[in-house]
């Protein structure tokens, strides 16, 4: 989920309220997003990493290619 707001929310500093989770077998392995308070970050697996937003599309770009790494280095367990 992708929304506008109409004041960036306290530790973000855009107009963007965004939450996108990669969830496989009923577990969150990926998520970024940007409560209100924390600001931009990402969770990978078990880590969590701030996140620099930049502009809408390349949110939605490192998204999917995250997703396709988080694949990746998981196609042989």
């Amino acid at each position: 989920m992708l929304w506008r707001v109409p004041q960036p929310l306290a530790g973000s500093p855009h107009n963007f309220k965004y939450r996108l989770a990669y969830v496989v077998g009923g577990l969150c392995v990926l998520r970024y997003d940007n409560e209100a308070g924390k600001g931009d970050h990402r969770h990978y697996d078990a880590a969590e990493a701030a996140y620099t937003f930049t502009t809408v599309q390349a949110l939605i770009a490192e998204f999917q290619t995250d997703i396709a790494r988080w694949n990746d280095e998981h196609s042989h367990t």
